[in-house]
């Protein structure tokens, strides 16, 4: 259906741009930003915490729903944990035009953990000169296009709480989208006593200590957070949904177990898997992925998501009817490295100032 509405459609240069927001100053926003500069525009950059970093900034504490279920909940934007290393080397990390270099004790190091990430961040902003154009501590409440441009509303975090609207020719999304937990439909789930979490809310692995944990979850959160759990629970047993996955215990580990999907949650505490493996588990963790959400956006039902797709978007960027004054930037979510998304996301946004037919 969205593929329909992309084809045969017209993109037009709309009249020259000169103000534009950026709605977060995580890997997107600040690539973004970087760009926009480079074409002699003035940028806004609106971020709700007190510092850039996005998903790699690590905040200990989290919400108080632990599977994030609660709309009324205090939510905490990252879902960083501490023991995070990459599981790829820098050399896919870095930028094109910006190398990303990690030395310790002399020797050059190729996995950078959330840390060094984080740094490579900060000293990025520091060295385009985009720190001034970040507003902190400021929340994008309402975006809403009217009479040509865009009223975007904010407001700050401080005591006084101050409120603002602004005008703008254009606004570009980069909000992330590892912030609104996303669970898997699991049979018995509601009613099983144990305590369950959603990875978004892991920080450490000692809470843990001689429990026996299901991951669900067979992807990279999973594994990791498996591994990291690993050193102080008595068990680990990690649920696929993927038929092909092999029902085993690891090797290199002496209580780690990976099963098949979750056939039943019983009252009883008991989890059964479809391997037909039964275990007595003390604590569910989902590692089932996150929800795109754009709660401050108003279009009239012409950018939707939709089963978690986000559409119509021209090459995962620009709606077609709202182009090219509205645009999404860090949409694809099996984009692992940074430097895939400067290459396939940063060239559409010179659609901002340059005609497209």
């Amino acid at each position: 259906m969205q593929q329909d509405k992309l084809q045969d459609c017209t993109i037009h240069m709309a009249p020259q741009l000169h103000k534009v927001a950026v709605i977060g100053a995580g890997v997107s926003g600040l690539l973004t930003a970087r760009e926009l500069q480079r074409e002699g525009q003035q940028i806004v950059v609106y971020e709700k915490s007190n510092q850039i970093g996005g998903v790699w900034v690590y905040d200990p504490e989290v919400e108080t729903d632990p599977l994030g279920l609660d709309p009324n909940r205090r939510i905490i934007h990252s879902s960083m944990y501490d023991s995070l290393r990459t599981n790829f080397p820098k050399q896919l990390m870095e930028f094109t035009d910006y190398s990303f270099t990690i030395e310790k004790n002399g020797k050059y190091l190729y996995f950078p953990d959330r840390k060094e990430v984080l740094k490579f961040l900060n000293d990025f902003a520091r060295d385009f000169g985009l720190d001034h154009l970040i507003r902190f501590n400021t929340e994008v409440v309402s975006v809403e296009q009217k009479n040509g441009k865009w009223v975007l509303e904010s407001k700050t975090s401080d005591v006084d709480q101050t409120n603002q609207k602004e005008l703008f020719d254009a606004v570009v999304i980069c909000n992330g989208h590892h912030t609104q937990p996303k669970l898997a439909d699991t049979p018995g789930i509601k009613k099983w006593p144990g305590k369950q979490i959603h990875s978004h809310n892991y920080r450490v692995p000692e809470p843990y200590k001689d429990q026996v944990v299901v991951v669900i979850g067979h992807g990279p959160s999973g594994f990791d957070i498996a591994f990291d759990i690993a050193k102080v629970a008595k068990e680990v047993h990690v649920s696929s949904r993927f038929p092909q996955v092999e029902v085993r215990k690891l090797e290199t580990y002496e209580n780690i177990w990976q099963h098949s999907k979750i056939e039943y949650c019983h009252e009883n505490g008991a989890v059964a898997f479809e391997d037909g493996a039964l275990v007595a588990a003390d604590i569910i963790i989902h590692c089932t992925g996150y929800k795109y959400d754009f709660p401050f956006l108003n279009t009239n039902g012409i950018v939707t998501v939709d089963d978690n797709r986000v559409g119509p978007l021209y090459k995962h960027v620009f709606p077609p009817r709202l182009a090219p004054t509205l645009s999404f930037v860090g949409i694809p979510k099996q984009v692992y490295v940074l430097l895939a998304l400067f290459l396939g996301e940063m060239e559409p946004l010179h659609f901002l100032f340059h005609e497209v037919v």
